[in-house]
C-alpha cells in the first residue's frame, strides 16, 4: 500500500519507461507534501499492511479449521493490553490517513494507461483502482464487525457466525471477493513500490525478481482469503436461531414446523 509518485510512470518524461525506470527514488523534498508522502509510503507498509498480513494470513487461516478455533483468535485479539488504543492508533487513524491520502495522491495523478499503455502505467492505475477499492471495503468490514450487532469482544464465540451471516448473501459476497482481491494486489504491489523507491531494491534485475515475490504473494493472500470465505459460507454451518422454523424433512416424517424458545 505505498504510495507511487503523484505524476504516473512514463508520463512526464513523455516517453516509454520500464517498471523499474518508473520508480523514482524518494529524494529531499520541500515543505509539508514530502513528510506526508514519506508517511504515506510508510504507513502502507507498517502498521496498515501489517493488519491486513495479520488479518487474512492469520485470523482468516484459523476460520479454515472451525468456528471455535476463529473465536480463540478474535478472544486473543479482543484481549490485548490496551486493545482500544492499539486499534485507534494502530489500525483506525492511519488507514484513514493512508486511504484518504491516498485518494488526493489520485486525484492529482495523471496515469492514462490507454495514451500510455506500458507496464509501469498499467501498474500505477491498478494500484490507484484497487487503493480505492480496498479503502472501502476495509471501512465497511470493520464498520459491521467492529461496530454493529453482537460485540465480538464481549461474545467472541459469535464471530464466526456473524460472518458467515453476511456472507450468505450473494451480493455481499461478490463485495468481498471484490475487496479482498483489491487489498492483497494494493498491499503485495504496494510492497514492491516501497522496496523500488527506499532504494531496497536497487537496479533493474533486483526489482524484476522481487516482482515475482510479490506478485506470489498476492496470490497466495487472494488464496487464503478465498478459501476462508468459502469456509464461512458452506462449511461448519450453523444452529438456526432462536425463533426460527425448523423444518423436519427426514424419511417417513411430515415436515412441520417447530417454533423456538
Amino acid at each position: 500500500m505505498a504510495s507511487a509518485s503523484s505524476t504516473a510512470p512514463g508520463v512526464a518524461q513523455g516517453a516509454p519507461q520500464t517498471i523499474e525506470e518508473g520508480v523514482a527514488p524518494l529524494r529531499a523534498g520541500q515543505g509539508i507534501s514530502f513528510f506526508l508522502r514519506r508517511l504515506h509510503s510508510l504507513t502502507g507498509i507498517i502498521p496498515v499492511g501489517a493488519f491486513l498480513f495479520e488479518h487474512i494470513l492469520i485470523s482468516n487461516s484459523t476460520a479454515i479449521t472451525g468456528p471455535t478455533a476463529y473465536a480463540r483468535q478474535v478472544s486473543f485479539l479482543a484481549n490485548l493490553p490496551l486493545v482500544f488504543f492499539l486499534e485507534l492508533f494502530g489500525i483506525w487513524l492511519p488507514i484513514a490517513f493512508h486511504g484518504l491520502y491516498g485518494l488526493y495522491i489520485w486525484y492529482r495523478g495523471e496515469g492514462n494507461p490507454v495514451a500510455y499503455p506500458w507496464t509501469g502505467n498499467w501498474m500505477y492505475t491498478a494500484q490507484r483502482w484497487t487503493g480505492g477499492i480496498a479503502f472501502v471495503y476495509i471501512l465497511w468490514h470493520t464498520w459491521t464487525m467492529r461496530f454493529t450487532g453482537t460485540d465480538l469482544h464481549e461474545n467472541p464465540m459469535a464471530s464466526f457466525a456473524k460472518v458467515q451471516n453476511e456472507v450468505q448473501n450473494l451480493w455481499l459476497l461478490a463485495f468481498y471477493i471484490v475487496g479482498l482481491i483489491a487489498a492483497s494486489w494494493h498491499f503485495a504491489y504496494g510492497i514492491w513500490l516501497f522496496a523500488a523507491k527506499w532504494g531496497i531494491t536497487p537496479g533493474e534485475k533486483a526489482q524484476q525478481r522481487f516482482l515475482k515475490v510479490c506478485l506470489a504473494f498476492f496470490l497466495l493472500l487472494s488464496a487464503v482469503g478465498l478459501v476462508s470465505l468459502y469456509t464461512f459460507r458452506e462449511r461448519f454451518p450453523q444452529p438456526p436461531a432462536a425463533g426460527s422454523t425448523i423444518v423436519d424433512k427426514g424419511p417417513g416424517a411430515e415436515a412441520r414446523g417447530r417454533p423456538g424458545n
